[in-house]
């Protein structure tokens, strides 16, 4: 039988409903928030520039490695119980962190609470899917997507008001007592349900995905200082992929695995999982990047950046709703390509804007930034309900999060280093051009310090490292930097959009979804034309 939100039981499952929605709200406010605290937190512990990037990559290496197990998980022991543990490490990791005394100290709770955030969202929305049926269902998991924008929206100007009052602490303060709030709320209200057909958690698919994540981004992120070809970098990306082999091997023979490859041989469930890949760089990677240039190397305050970034995050509040009503003339699928060709137009634009000369001449084009991200953002959880049967709706929160999620640390992984590696390019044609003495006691590894600091958007320190070049060659060649970085994002969303329009713009076959019963292909209707 069909349930519904206008059933008796609809004020408490409207709470059930709130209260996963503010935690996921908290989700992106503590990612959102702590790259731009970033370079507080730089001035006030020190550390170098690879502690100061896993600030964030920690988080998001942990939280994205670990939402696939932890879907299995909820779905073996219960989804009201992983959803309290997960909920409660959170809040306990996140006021653990508003005192952390070094960054090092402060990286590894980032990871911790990556692993609480990945157990509560797998689980609240496993529980969102147990709940609601229907186009019920459907609005209900459109709110928890929204609520993601939400936090995206308000994270750097939160972050940005609280630092300038209070300082970079009081950040995990708030996001703590707001989990704190759908703790207090949700978890009476939820009932515990389980998976009967669940076997337990897929061990070696967990530690060969986690590892493989694990070895990737720290490769990528060691790549800069080390260099391309040093033995340390190509050892930790050979390892990497040998893990990923490995985690294929382990996939395909399990009986019950983490990940269903066979569900690749679909065209449409291939397709979902680009649209979260190509709104990392086209709008995540900005979110976090974009902060450390403006208060970094345009010296902006962290409110003036907060309230700088609402342009590009503002239109998440609007356009995955609007979004959704235009389904009834176009096909979701054409409609997120159309998304992120608006958005590749928008990084062009932005391309060619000086930062330092107008802050308003940035406006327009992160605006129409976030149109494009939002057209893809507000239709690709309704799309991926329908993955596998409800009574896997573990697996199915899990599958697509971990591409959302995964993708999110591993694009910034990749921009970091590409900006780092163009910056450094940049500093070592202005040192050899230059006056000063390009053969200094140790200038290449002074080069690529100045570069990996201005990258974190730690401006005095790379005036340390290099101070023969001076403040605005510094900024010009981080400028120079940031258009080029810019143009490979734009190239990324234009094959985004190619590959949206070629697996997901035409109606789903009776043989395209897998296991294409007349209950799937309900529930994917459902999914696509709410």
């Amino acid at each position: 039988m069909n349930r519904s939100l206008s059933q008796p039981a609809d004020p408490a499952k409207r709470l059930i409903l709130a209260a996963v929605c503010l935690s996921a709200l908290v989700l992106p406010l503590s990612f959102s928030g702590g790259a731009v605290a970033t370079p507080a937190i730089g001035r006030d512990l020190g550390g170098d520039a690879a502690s100061l990037t896993w600030i964030t990559n920690a988080f998001m290496l942990s939280f994205g490695s670990l939402l696939m197990a932890a879907g299995a998980l909820a779905d073996q022991f219960g989804r009201k119980k992983l959803f309290v543990f997960g909920l409660g490490g959170f809040i306990v990791t996140s006021l653990a962190m508003s005192f952390a005394p070094s960054v090092v100290g402060l990286d590894v709770l980032r990871a911790l609470q990556g692993v609480a955030a990945a157990a509560s969202l797998s689980s609240g929305a496993a529980s969102l899917a147990q709940e609601f049926d229907g186009h019920a269902r459907t609005r209900a998991f459109s709110l928890l997507g929204t609520s993601f924008g939400i936090g995206l929206a308000f994270g750097p100007l939160m972050a940005g008001v609280l630092i300038g009052q209070f300082g970079w602490r009081s950040i995990f303060a708030v996001i703590a007592a707001i989990g704190a709030v759908a703790f207090a709320f949700g978890v009476p209200r939820m009932r515990e349900t389980r998976d009967p057909g669940a076997t337990g958690l897929d061990y070696p698919g967990t530690v060969t995905f986690t590892a493989t994540l694990a070895l990737f981004t720290f490769g990528v992120i060691e790549a800069p200082e080390r260099g391309w070809g040093s033995a340390p970098v190509v050892a930790l990306l050979a390892a990497s992929a040998l893990f990923l082999a490995a985690f294929v091997v382990v996939e395909t023979r399990a009986k019950r695995p983490m990940l269903e490859l066979g569900l690749f041989r679909y065209p449409r469930f291939v397709g979902v999982q680009i649209l979260p890949v190509g709104t990392c760089y086209c709008y995540i990677v900005l979110v976090v990047m974009l902060p450390l240039r403006f208060i970094g190397a345009e010296g902006l305050s962290e409110m003036d950046a907060g309230l700088l970034m609402i342009a590009l995050s503002a239109p998440m509040l609007i356009v995955p709703m609007a979004v959704a009503s235009l389904t009834r003339w176009l096909s979701p699928g054409v409609l997120s390509g159309i998304g992120f060709l608006i958005a590749a137009a928008g990084l062009f634009w932005l391309s060619g804007v000086d930062f330092a000369a107008s802050r308003g001449a940035l406006v327009a084009p992160m605006l129409v930034i976030g149109v494009g991200a939002g057209m893809p953002w507000g239709l690709m959880d309704g799309l991926s309900v329908s993955v596998v049967p409800k009574e896997r709706a573990g697996m199915a929160s899990g599958i697509f999060s971990t591409t959302r999620v995964a993708g999110e640390g591993i694009a910034l992984a990749i921009a970091t280093a590409i900006l780092a590696a163009l910056a450094h390019a940049g500093l070592a044609r202005t040192v050899a051009g230059g006056t000063m003495a390009s053969d200094g006691p140790g200038i290449d590894a002074r080069i690529a310090e100045a570069a990996q600091r201005m990258t974190a958007g730690d401006v005095s320190h790379a005036l340390a490292a290099l101070p023969e070049v001076g403040r605005a060659a510094l900024r010009a060649s981080y400028a120079e930097a940031f258009t080029s970085l810019l143009h490979v994002l734009i190239v990324i969303t234009l094959l985004s959009a190619v590959a949206t329009f070629a697996f997901l713009s035409r109606a789903p076959a009776q043989d395209d979804e897998p296991g294409s019963r007349a209950d799937g292909e309900a529930r994917a209707d459902v999914a696509v034309n709410a």
